[in-house]
């Protein structure tokens, strides 16, 4: 797992959080604050497009929970995400990998037996890609070797 896309990036800040799913969940996409802030107020959330684009520019640092949760609502995903030292962390960032190899084909189905509500725990999700990368790392040096 070296490329980019796969490599878990630095998310400390509320600012790279935001950055990154704005960059998942749109990709390729220039999202503006006003389109943003619509997104959360059709989920049924509330936040302004100027404290949304504060956000993404670095002058909110500490927002409330309910910002937050905005957050949450607009992204599809676990608001707690945002929260500094946030546990969930892993798990979302595990979760969009995921959906970018089910995305690409790269995944084409994955059964579960047992699974709760929760669905599969992101320790599964690391390990379901790390399979996927040996298996692609050991098809490339069985493309390379030279035939007989």
């Amino acid at each position: 797992m070296d490329s980019d896309e796969q490599r878990t990036p630095e998310l400390k800040t509320l600012q790279q959080k935001v950055a990154y799913m704005v960059e998942k969940t749109f990709p390729g996409q220039k999202i503006s604050g006003r389109v943003f802030a619509e997104r959360v107020r059709e989920r049924g959330g509330s936040l302004s497009h100027s404290y949304f684009s504060n956000i993404l520019a670095g002058k909110v640092t500490h927002p409330s929970e309910d910002i937050l949760r905005a957050l949450g609502t607009g992204f599809g995903v676990d608001w707690r995400f945002f929260k500094e030292e946030s546990e969930v962390v892993d798990e979302v960032v595990a979760g969009l990998q995921f959906l970018a190899k089910r995305r690409t084909g790269e995944i084409s189905g994955l059964a579960g037996r047992g699974l709760d509500d929760n669905g599969l725990p992101p320790e599964l999700l690391k390990f379901a890609l790390s399979l996927l990368e040996d298996a692609k790392a050991k098809k490339g040096a069985d493309d390379a070797e030279p035939e007989p």
